[in-house]
C-alpha cells in the first residue's frame, strides 16, 4: 500500500495550522500565498534543507530516521496524537515493514466478567474501527438509541453520521462528530491495512457530507478521557465522565467507562437509568448475544 498521499495532506494541513509568529519567525510583508509556515521554514526549524523537507512532503518518509522525524513534529508543534500518526505513517510506509498489526477480534471471558462487575457505571469494549464489541447492561441501556437500529455489529461512527437520531441524542454533536472522525483517522494511520476500515470511511464518506468534510481535515486524536453529554430519551441529560485504557492484553482494543459526579443529577441520571434497565430487561452485548433486548417499560 503507497500511503505517500496521506503523508503529504497530513504534514501540509499540520504545516498549514502554524503561523510564523507561533515558532518565532517574522511574518513578512504582504499577504503569505499560503497558510501557516512556508516548507522552506519548516525545514529551517526542522533543521534540514528545503529540497529534503519537499521530498519529505511529498510522502518519502519510509527511510527517514527518528532524530529528523522529532525535528519534523517540533518544527511543526505536533501534539502526542500528531506524533504518533506521523510515526505511524512512516512505518507504514517502509519497504520492510514489520507483519501488520492485527487487532484482537474476540473479547476474552475475563474481560466480559469485568464488564458485568461494573453495575453502576456504563462501559464498552471497542475497536479502532468504533465497532462495540461487548458492553455491560447498563452501557446498554445508556446507548439505547445506538440499538434502535438494526445493523450489527453496532458501530458509533456509523450512528453518528446515519442515523438522525444522533443528533438528538448527543448534545454537542458537532464536537462528536470531529472526535469520531479523528479517532477513525487515527486508526488509519495506525493499521493502513485494515480492508473493514476502509470500506467504513468509503461508506461514511460517500453518504456523509459531514463526515467527508471532516475526514478531509486530517485531525487525530488520543481520546482517553474527556466528557461526554446526552439527552438520553428515559432519563434524561446526562453529563458523563468518561476514561478510556486500552486492554494491554488485546491489542488494538479499548474498553472505556462512563461515570457521574457524586451527588450531581447525572448520578442520579444513572441511578434512574440502572432501574430502567432492570425493568425494560436491557441486556448485555457480548460475543455470544450481539442483539441486546431493550423491551421498554414506561417510567415514571
Amino acid at each position: 500500500m503507497d500511503n505517500r498521499a496521506e503523508i503529504r495532506e497530513f504534514l501540509v494541513t499540520r504545516r498549514a495550522k502554524v503561523s510564523p509568529e507561533q515558532v518565532g519567525l517574522p511574518a513578512g510583508g504582504g499577504k503569505r500565498r499560503v497558510p501557516g509556515l512556508r516548507r522552506e521554514e519548516v525545514a529551517v526549524l526542522a533543521g534540514v534543507s528545503t529540497e529534503w523537507y519537499v521530498r519529505l512532503e511529498k510522502g518519502y518518509i519510509g527511510g527517514v530516521s527518528v532524530d529528523v522525524l522529532e525535528a519534523v513534529c517540533r518544527a511543526l508543534r505536533l501534539d502526542d496524537a500528531e506524533r504518533l500518526h506521523l510515526f505511524n505513517l512512516a512505518r507504514a510506509a517502509r519497504p520492510s515493514r514489520a507483519v501488520r498489526r492485527r487487532t484482537a477480534s474476540t473479547v476474552r471471558p475475563s474481560v466480559l466478567r469485568m464488564l458485568d462487575a461494573m453495575v453502576g457505571a456504563p462501559a464498552h469494549v471497542r475497536n479502532g474501527r468504533l465497532d462495540v464489541l461487548a458492553m455491560n447492561s447498563l452501557g446498554v441501556a445508556l446507548h439505547a438509541p445506538v440499538f434502535e437500529s438494526p445493523t450489527r455489529p453496532v458501530n458509533l461512527a456509523r450512528f453518528v453520521f446515519l442515523d438522525q437520531r444522533a443528533n438528538d441524542y448527543y448534545a454537542d454533536w458537532d464536537d462528536v462528530a470531529s472526535s469520531t472522525v479523528a479517532i477513525l483517522r487515527t486508526e488509519a494511520g495506525r493499521d493502513p491495512y485494515d480492508r473493514q476500515l476502509t470500506e467504513l470511511v468509503g461508506e461514511l464518506a460517500t453518504r456523509s457530507d459531514e463526515f467527508r468534510k471532516l475526514w478531509g481535515s486530517h485531525d487525530v486524536v488520543l481520546h482517553l478521557t474527556g466528557t461526554k453529554r446526552l439527552h438520553h430519551p428515559v432519563v434524561g441529560y446526562l453529563e458523563l465522565a468518561f476514561d478510556a485504557m486500552e486492554l494491554p492484553g488485546d491489542q488494538g482494543l479499548t474498553i472505556t467507562v462512563y461515570t457521574a459526579e457524586k451527588g450531581s443529577p447525572s448520578d442520579d441520571g444513572l441511578k434512574m437509568l440502572s432501574s430502567w434497565a432492570a425493568t425494560a430487561e436491557v441486556g448485555a452485548l457480548n460475543p455470544t448475544s450481539t442483539s441486546p433486548r431493550i423491551e421498554r417499560t414506561s417510567h415514571t
